[in-house]
């Protein structure tokens, strides 16, 4: 399934679990670390683990991840061996700069740990080709608002060009899926999620993280292929099929290999209308 859309929801509102699993959402991270006071954390880990163990079901079961707060914390030890005994093993690891951390986590978690990386450090940033290929890294995020903040960067608009390309080239060196591209604050906003969202994508980021269910139908949409970008794969391939071997053009642009390897991209996508199947 290709995951476009990544919804945080606060480890210390249960309640609001089953409607982040109701919404359109590819991928619904209970937030440990950023949403939860510092104070609420050990009872917002002991509900989850309760509700991880009782009331997750086996069909949204690989929907489900968990941020866990960052190594170092007084937190951390104790959030990944509650997910040691739960039925979910997928992994949003924050503050993601180490390689021998990630590493660490996975080793606990057991061989099928997934972990998404979320790089929001510069020191995160200078050694991404090494978070990239440790172990059980499933795919690199980026925590935008928290790398400016450690870098003093004031602007996210061209400030993060030289960044987000650096996900983007990572995730390709290491064999990763497109990269998870930061939030955007403004709930409301349609006309902004969608710009954020058509930027992203022309930086080749494949998903998007979420903080509000109002976001993820722009989200899941923005990222997949168009009507006409299936239309035009539609017409790559089937002039493939007409000339295997020769040349070709198609809507009067040369055709290589490149070309078709895009085209086979689009049309093996089994997303439709924002909602993968």
């Amino acid at each position: 399934m290709t995951l476009r859309s990544y919804l945080f929801v606060p480890g210390d509102r249960p309640e609001r679990f089953a409607k982040a699993l109701a919404s359109a959402a590819h991928q619904v991270v209970i937030d440990l670390e950023d949403a939860v006071a510092p104070d609420a954390k050990i009872a917002a880990r002991e509900q989850l683990s309760q509700w991880l163990r009782s009331s997750l079901s086996g069909v949204d079961r690989r929907r489900v991840m968990v941020r866990v707060n960052a190594s170092g914390t007084p937190w951390h030890a104790d959030d990944v061996a509650m997910l040691h005994d739960s039925p979910v093993r997928d992994v949003m690891v924050p503050k993601s700069e180490c390689p021998e951390q990630l590493g660490d986590i996975a080793s606990r978690l057991g061989a099928d740990a997934a972990l998404v990386a979320l790089v929001e450090t510069v020191a995160g940033v200078v050694r991404m080709r090494e978070v990239a290929k440790a172990q059980a890294v499933a795919r690199l995020a980026f925590g935008s608002f928290d790398y400016c903040v450690d870098a003093g960067v004031e602007g996210m608009d061209r400030e993060l060009d030289a960044v987000r390309s650096a996900f983007v080239i990572e995730s390709r060196y290491a064999g990763l899926p497109a990269p998870v591209d930061g939030v955007t604050l403004a709930i409301d906003d349609a006309a902004l999620i969608a710009e954020d969202v058509a930027l992203g994508r022309r930086f080749g980021f494949g998903a998007k993280l979420c903080i509000h269910p109002k976001q993820v139908d722009a989200v899941n949409r923005g990222y997949a292929p168009s009507d006409a970008d299936r239309a035009w794969a539609e017409r790559v391939l089937a002039r493939l099929a007409e000339n295997p071997k020769g040349a070709f053009a198609v809507d009067g642009k040369l055709v290589d290999k490149p070309v078709i390897d895009r085209a086979k991209r689009i049309a093996a996508d089994t997303s439709i209308q924002g909602v993968s199947v």
